[in-house]
């Protein structure tokens, strides 16, 4: 059954008469007969009643014209929602990140300027971990997350939006403290203060030591930054941070930058992978709010501005998302 069948169909019920509904539909009375025709023997039924005079429905017909009636309007209904999606009258933006996010990224702002643009466009926010952020782009349900990510796995597409150095952090009274710098091989049998081992700092840490072939102690882990930085402030353990992180706790904390290896937390934001013809989503809303970033002025014209120590954003938030 085609779409057009229903049109004529019902053309020919309203008018009572095939001329003028042919006309009315803008084709021949030969080729709207063959139609309506082509239209009953698909559902076995007979719809119309004719005569040489006049044109009328059966009982079946007449049910059947309610149901090609409440059908045309469903797709006329679809076709203005495509339309006034497109148009980003309408629609949604499901946005991810992961906790406390950050000194980096003015979300709020942004979400305020992209509904300002946008007032149809319902905007959604959740939090969690990278892992769980990746796995509900994959899903679709959510459009795009920031997140630190070292690699971005396959289907999924990345663009950096800041990177900044991890330092190591200690007691003020640690044995490692006042060290202009620390090597990795240093560190080896200290007790490390680690995230859980699903958050994208974490792996990033991980990664390092494995790549130098250096096995380490991690003896706390936690999913929060407060706890983190006070487990270490304390004397239990070291960690590895990013440098604004430390920097906001240097009254509490010793600092000391990693020497002969760069280890560089990346923030990016993810979305599901396009069909290589554009960067971006293939939905409006996700690729209108990406425009907005990248032309935000805290990025210096683009998204594939690489920043270092962290100030690809000016805010006076020195809050940093580790998960």
């Amino acid at each position: 059954m085609e779409l057009r069948q229903l049109q004529h169909f019902v053309a020919v019920a309203e008018e009572n008469h095939f001329t003028r509904a042919a006309q009315r539909v803008n084709i021949v009375q030969s080729a709207l007969s063959a139609s309506i025709r082509a239209l009953e023997d698909e559902l076995g039924a007979q719809l119309f009643i004719r005569s040489t005079r006049q044109v009328r429905l059966t009982t079946t017909g007449r049910v059947f014209l309610d149901k090609a009636r409440a059908a045309l309007e469903a797709v006329r209904e679809a076709r203005n929602t495509v339309a006034a999606m497109n148009g980003l009258e309408q629609g949604t933006l499901s946005i991810g990140t992961v906790q406390s996010l950050p000194a980096f990224l003015d979300l709020p702002s942004l979400l305020a300027r992209f509904h300002t643009r946008h007032p149809g466009v319902e905007v959604r926010l959740c939090q969690g971990s990278t892992t769980h952020l990746l796995e509900k782009i994959r899903s679709g349900r959510i459009d795009l997350a920031f997140l630190p990510l070292c690699e971005p796995p396959v289907g999924i597409t990345t663009t950096m939006i800041a990177c900044e150095s991890l330092v190591m952090i200690c007691a003020l009274d640690h044995d490692l403290a006042g060290r202009d710098e620390v090597l990795l091989h240093a560190l080896k049998d200290e007790p490390f203060v680690d995230f859980e081992p699903n958050w994208g700092t974490r792996k990033l840490v991980d990664r390092a030591f494995l790549e130098v072939g250096i096995e380490r102690r991690s003896v706390f882990e936690v999913s929060d930054l407060e706890t983190l930085l006070e487990l270490v402030a304390r004397g239990l353990g070291i960690a590895l941070v990013p440098e604004t992180i430390a920097e906001a706790r240097r009254s509490s904390l010793n600092i000391a930058p990693i020497g002969q290896t760069e280890i560089c937390w990346e923030l990016v934001v993810a979305y599901a992978a396009g069909d290589g013809t554009s960067p971006y989503p293939p939905d409006n809303a996700p690729r209108a709010f990406l425009e907005l970033l990248a032309s935000a002025n805290s990025f210096g014209g683009g998204l594939q501005h690489q920043v270092n120590k962290g100030h690809a954003f000016e805010t006076g938030n020195s809050s940093v998302s580790l998960s």
